[in-house]
């Protein structure tokens, strides 16, 4: 069980290093090469985005993590969820887990903007005036919490054991620095691995301050979702978005204190 645990700590610990050093590299990128012109200051912005990030950082480490994971490890032992009633190989069975949290993900990120109490908490995120990976990781600690059931659930009711899990997290933090980032990658590139996963033009659009161009492009890693239910949008220039929400236009709107208090007060309207 030590060694279960310590094995545990030390692929976390490997993994974090990995997602800081990836967002070191997508920051150096933004300063060469922008996508979007920045609305803030950059070090201002950065500081906030990453003081929110750190207190939700802590709130995955005690409410999220520790029972998704246990919940995980007890689906794979006990059989339960979808995918091991099916006794499917042990490889597909984790190909399918990944597929079906990536789609369930999609459900959530939908909620998120169609239920008020769930879009009050996320819209701490849409606040953000600029769009760069310190935004991937800028979500109120509240909406973290309020994931957790959903968390708990998609991996109970699928079957997701600890290493499809593992897996699909992994895969997801790093698409989501990735895709919120502000680097102008070569054209032709983006639109091959738009193919199959969200960049960050596409991203730029859910970001809109234009409701019909936010309700758009709900994937967080594999884009397949938004193709099979029509809701992939890919023809607005980036220069045509302006990046956040019509209500809260004023950087002084978007203050640490204020961000932090907004889940509390009335929703931001969406439009």
């Amino acid at each position: 069980m030590s060694t279960r645990r310590e094995m545990g700590a030390l692929t976390f610990w490997l993994g974090a290093g990995f997602a800081a050093a990836f967002f070191s590299i997508l920051t150096l990128g933004e300063r060469r090469r922008p996508l979007r012109r920045s609305v803030e200051p950059k070090r201002r912005h950065l500081a906030r985005n990453l003081a929110i990030a750190a207190v939700s950082a802590a709130v995955v480490q005690v409410c999220d993590r520790p029972i998704t994971r246990r919940v995980a490890a007890l689906v794979e032992r006990r059989g339960w969820g979808l995918l091991p009633r099916a006794r499917l190989p042990r490889g597909l069975a984790d190909a399918l887990a990944f597929l079906l949290l990536d789609y369930t993900l999609w459900v959530w990120h939908v909620l998120l903007h169609r239920w008020t109490p769930l879009w009050r908490l996320h819209a701490v995120h849409h606040a953000d005036l600029d769009l760069d990976a310190s935004t991937g990781l800028r979500f109120h600690p509240l909406e973290l919490m309020a994931s957790v059931p959903w968390r708990v659930a998609q991996v109970a009711l699928i079957g997701a054991g600890p290493r499809a899990l593992s897996r699909w997290q992994s895969a997801l933090m790093l698409s989501v620095l990735f895709h919120h980032s502000n680097v102008r990658l070569p054209l032709a590139l983006e639109n091959g691995l738009a193919l199959l996963l969200v960049t960050p033009r596409q991203h730029g659009i859910h970001h809109s301050v234009v409701r019909e161009e936010r309700d758009s492009n709900w994937s967080s890693l594999l884009n397949v979702w938004d193709r099979l239910h029509g809701t992939l949008r890919l023809d607005v220039p980036q220069e045509a978005i302006s990046i956040g929400l019509p209500a809260l236009r004023d950087p002084r709107e978007v203050s640490l204190p204020r961000l932090a208090l907004l889940p509390l007060g009335p929703a931001p309207p969406a439009i």
